[in-house]
């Protein structure tokens, strides 16, 4: 009602206002529009009305003149008036918070009014109307907030010793010669810790039964098919600090279980002969700055799940990280004899992973351990030691090549039976045919400074070996 009142007392203070805007300066007509463009910015040029004198008549009498010119501004003001109440109504229309507005604004889907031609620059640019956003698309192979993952791994290997034994000695996983294999089928569920999290890495073939073989013959049965399997526990208000309970990969190395997750497809010495597979036990993981990230580990040894012993095994481990490389460092150290705490085994373990672009990549791993038995005259202490490179070539996203070249000492015979150096050069070709499916290609020579590979039905009696192998891995989950 205050809004129609001051309308209405504008509408008559224009009436009385009539004569005296007559005596300006200005026309008739150019007083109308200019007022109408205070009042609406898009308001459009007053239409000629019949009134208005037409410039082909001739002058009229000075009485006549009069008349006629009281008659035009008559008809403006009504015209005026007219066109005042109809903006009223429009105004009412919108209701009180539109009122206050010179302009309407403008509604969803309707096209804003243009600015005033005099003045393109006060106007403000138009709104777009809001758009609903894309929903977020769920991770890939996710069932509310559990993650599955898995992978199925088989390859062929020729070695052209032709071993009587259908095995390529050294190796590690990709065992069998001369035939097609199966490497490993897993699956694995993990949910994010939030603050409790998870992770179970379940599966079957020769990586599994290898990764257990020093498993106690009392242990049960079905853990030879676990390969993680703990909880973590990682409240926001400690600060990225970390807790893991359970059996967990070791934290050594610069090769992991995955063959996809590699750069070559058999595993390196040091991977096969140097470190560990898993642990037993606690671990924790804390960030100190921006690039370092510190972990302590009490675990009960070395790849069982029971300990063969009371003793226990310390872990440390440091990585310090940027955007082109990366340096870790671990040890491992505990008594590890069955059936006695008598004696360590320590391992220290650095790993050197340079990431200057996408298109090259390289790591650098060094290893060095030693195991202690017995006792006083008759304590031994068994060393092994070596070092392995590899440089990751990735012209496109398809192809990519990784030569890698090592050397390992096994100077008591503690992990290979024999005390010998051996040496082996890989050459990896990758192809991926499509996304979650790869396939490689790997020449690989071995060499030791004894007799150590079988020949035919002929055991340890040649210094070298060579063999071929093409493997395929298909795999799936929402971290690829």
């Amino acid at each position: 009602m205050i809004f129609r009142s001051l309308c209405c007392s504008t509408l008559f203070g224009l009436l009385l206002g009539g004569p005296a805007l007559c005596q300006t300066s200005s026309t008739p007509a150019d007083q109308s529009t200019r007022t109408a463009s205070l009042i609406s910015p898009p308001s459009a040029p007053v239409p000629k009305t019949d009134a208005q004198p037409e410039k082909s008549k001739p002058p009229a009498a000075p009485g006549e003149a009069a008349r006629t010119a009281e008659e035009n501004r008559e008809r403006l003001l009504l015209d005026r008036i007219d066109q005042l109440e109809k903006r009223l109504s429009e105004l009412e229309a919108r209701g009180p918070a539109a009122a206050g507005s010179a302009a309407p604004p403008a509604a969803e889907n309707q096209t804003p009014t243009a600015a005033p031609a005099a003045t393109p620059a006060a106007a403000p640019a138009p709104t777009p109307a809001p758009q609903d956003p894309a929903p977020a698309s769920a991770p890939t192979w996710s069932v509310g907030p559990i993650d599955f993952s898995g992978l199925v791994d088989g390859y062929y290997s020729f070695n052209a010793n032709h071993p009587a034994s259908q095995f390529n000695q050294l190796y590690n996983f990709d065992v069998k010669a001369n035939q097609f294999s199966l490497n490993m089928a897993k699956l694995s569920m993990s949910h994010t810790a939030d603050p409790v999290g998870f992770q179970v890495d379940l599966g079957f073939g020769r990586a599994f039964d290898i990764i257990h073989a020093g498993e106690p013959s009392t242990a049960p049965s079905f853990l030879r098919n676990i390969e993680q399997a703990y909880v973590m526990l990682k409240p926001a208000k400690w600060k990225g600090f970390e807790v893991d309970l359970g059996q967990f990969v070791t934290s050594a190395g610069a090769e992991v279980i995955e063959t996809h997750s590699n750069w070559n497809y058999s595993r390196s010495l040091l991977f096969a002969w140097a470190i560990p597979y898993y642990h037993f036990g606690i671990r924790t993981s804390f960030p100190v700055g921006k690039h370092f990230t510190g972990g302590v580990q009490l675990v009960n040894g070395w790849n069982n799940t029971e300990d063969n012993n009371s003793g226990k095994t310390v872990g440390l481990t440091g990585t310090y990280s940027t955007t082109k490389f990366a340096w870790t460092n671990t040890y491992y150290g505990g008594p590890e004899n069955t059936g006695t705490n008598v004696g360590w085994r320590q391992l220290y373990d650095t790993v050197l992973l340079l990431t200057p672009n996408a298109k090259f990549n390289a790591y650098f791993n060094f290893d060095v351990g030693q195991n202690k038995s017995g006792s006083g005259l008759t304590e031994f202490t068994a060393r092994w030691y070596g070092v392995a490179g590899a440089v990751h070539l990735q012209p496109t996203s398809k192809w990519s090549f990784t030569p890698r070249l090592e050397w390992f000492k096994d100077r008591d015979g503690f992990s290979t039976g024999t005390p010998q150096d051996v040496k082996e050069v890989t050459l990896t070709g990758e192809y991926k045919l499509v996304e979650g499916f790869l396939t490689r290609f790997e020449y690989r020579h071995d060499w030791s400074n004894q007799p150590f590979f079988d020949e035919t039905t002929n055991p340890a009696s040649r210094k070298y070996q060579d063999t071929l192998a093409v493997g395929f891995v298909a795999f799936f989950g929402p971290k690829r």
